[in-house]
């Protein structure tokens, strides 16, 4: 599955469509010139169980690292990932 990249000059999304249809996404709004926030993850039933949020995660924050900018994850499952994988550290604001 191919994870995509939209954003505008304030928000922006990493998402996974099935025949046009956005199946996960995690949505992110930028905070200033150097952090974003991460305000929402979602992952259709079909897909759960499978790391999908995981990987929309892993996907901000390589996005993130790429552009020098911290992350607050305030979505409570990016949060979660956020305290179990201390190689994101770098990243955290």
């Amino acid at each position: 599955m191919t994870i995509d990249h939209n954003s505008t000059d304030s928000k922006g999304e990493f998402f996974i469509a099935k025949d046009n249809i956005t199946v996960a996404q995690i949505t992110y709004s930028n905070a200033g010139d150097d952090k974003l926030i991460i305000d929402h993850t979602e992952v259709d039933e079909s897909l759960k169980g499978k790391g999908i949020g995981y990987n929309l995660v892993d996907s901000v924050v390589d996005y993130a690292r790429a552009k020098g900018l911290k992350i607050i994850p305030l979505c409570p499952f990016a949060k979660a990932v956020f305290k179990k994988r201390k190689e994101y550290s770098d990243v955290l604001y």
